[in-house]
């Protein structure tokens, strides 16, 4: 398994990665219909945000964004995002990515790493989350509408660099 820094180039080779996940609208707060470019747009952002892919013999199986959290004043503070292709989930791969955005993170400057809107129905996300540092900081109630679950609660979480 190899993280490498994504080019625009390996947006194709993302893409469906992408949308099978936003599509599923159980994680995300993108719209579940957003289209290739939308997505693009969306994942691939001006600097100083960052896109990451892991990889393993030429097969993207997940990739996360990093970026600032706000501007001006709040742009110490990076947000990321992570997804995992279905078929590589449950082998360590999200933990890596956390991991190396962590390290990626502090190296750029950031001071912390602010998750804004994590479905409290993502039981795997959250558990992996508090392992790794982050505490869960606020709620917002009924915060997401999830496709099975109905609305359930958005958390928020932080970790210190």
């Amino acid at each position: 398994m190899r993280l490498r820094r994504a080019v625009e180039t390996d947006w194709p080779a993302i893409w469906p990665l992408w949308h099978e996940v936003v599509a599923a609208g159980d994680t995300y707060c993108y719209d579940p219909r957003t289209d290739i470019e939308s997505g693009r747009a969306l994942w691939f952002g001006p600097v100083p945000e960052q896109t990451w892919v892991a990889e393993q013999r030429g097969q993207v199986l997940g990739t996360y964004h990093l970026s600032p959290n706000q501007a001006g004043p709040g742009a110490h503070i990076a947000n990321a995002s992570y997804m995992v292709r279905s078929d590589a989930r449950g082998r360590g791969l999200g933990r890596r990515m956390v991991e190396h955005s962590l390290r990626t993170a502090a190296a750029a400057g950031f001071r912390g790493v602010q998750f804004n809107a994590v479905a409290a129905t993502n039981v795997h996300a959250i558990r992996l989350y508090h392992e790794l540092g982050f505490a869960t900081i606020g709620t917002v109630p009924a915060g997401f509408r999830h496709p099975r679950a109905g609305f359930t609660d958005l958390l928020i979480m932080f970790r210190e660099l």
